[in-house]
């Protein structure tokens, strides 16, 4: 019995890409018809030597993107000695790239991978701090990673869709004297949480800035410095019941902040 034409794809990694490089060449040939068979996360000589002796036997040909140094060298010298053909996928670009460049590549498997697993992540965390931003739905609370609470104009929402951007899933809850907090408030780990404070005059200039932005007059209860005090005391108490670290936030970024935040619960991740 004939043997059908097959081309045996071999990667440290999936081998998603060797096997879509392959498909699309195996395409211009007899209406695509040929047999490709994934070998995926080779990661021992062991391993290539199976590939090796089944294309032998098979009569057939190896595309491989292995970019650790052993297991491509160990490739390329058993596939010689079989008189296999063996198409190397990576290296050419890579040698491309390093010499125009003058970089030097990592050689380690599964990046694509990790950076495509690393942007879903951060969009994940994105829609996650829209959904749960200014306290909409208080069941966030529990599944956030970190929980910001303070009174209006204190930068919740810039501080949560900043680490949201560091892939942090982050709810954010207002702290107003005439609404009580969510219950799940005081059910999380209070280290989870985080209480942003701002001193009473900043907070009123920027309450007038915001009114003034918005067409209304600067004399609206909003930004009176009686109804800030207000706030503020009722926000101090319910920060000391969760017992959460606290940050002041007068003269700071929103990116410093974002770092302190970081420090306080030792969760720093490497930036996209």
């Amino acid at each position: 019995m004939e043997r059908k034409e097959t081309v045996f794809v071999v990667s440290d990694s999936v081998g998603e890409t060797a096997q879509f490089v392959v498909q699309a060449a195996v395409s211009q040939f007899s209406g695509g018809i040929m047999d490709i068979r994934r070998h995926s996360y080779v990661e021992e000589a062991e391993d290539i030597e199976d590939v090796i002796q089944e294309a032998k036997y098979m009569n057939s040909i190896i595309a491989y993107t292995l970019v650790i140094p052993e297991l491509k060298d160990y490739l390329d010298r058993r596939a010689k000695e079989e008189d296999i053909t063996s198409v190397d996928l990576m290296s050419p670009l890579l040698n491309a790239l390093s010499d125009k460049f003058q970089k030097k590549p990592k050689n380690e498997p599964g990046m694509v991978r990790k950076l495509d697993d690393a942007y879903f992540r951060k969009i994940e965390a994105i829609e996650f701090a829209v959904k749960y931003d200014d306290g909409r739905d208080p069941r966030g609370i529990k599944k956030a990673d970190i929980v910001l609470i303070g009174v209006s104009r204190t930068s919740k929402t810039p501080l949560s869709m900043y680490l949201a951007h560091h892939r942090f899933k982050v709810a954010n809850v207002p702290l107003v004297p005439e609404v009580a907090p969510p219950e799940e408030l005081y059910e999380v780990p209070r280290k989870k949480c985080v209480g942003l404070i701002i001193s009473p005059d900043k907070l009123n200039e920027i309450r007038k800035e915001r009114l003034k932005a918005l067409g209304l007059t600067a004399e609206s209860s909003y930004a009176r410095l009686d109804r800030i005090l207000e706030e503020l005391e009722h926000a101090d108490k319910i920060m000391k019941r969760v017992g959460c670290p606290v940050i002041d936030v007068s003269n700071k970024a929103v990116e410093e902040t974002a770092n302190l935040i970081l420090e306080n619960f030792k969760m720093e991740r490497s930036s996209v």
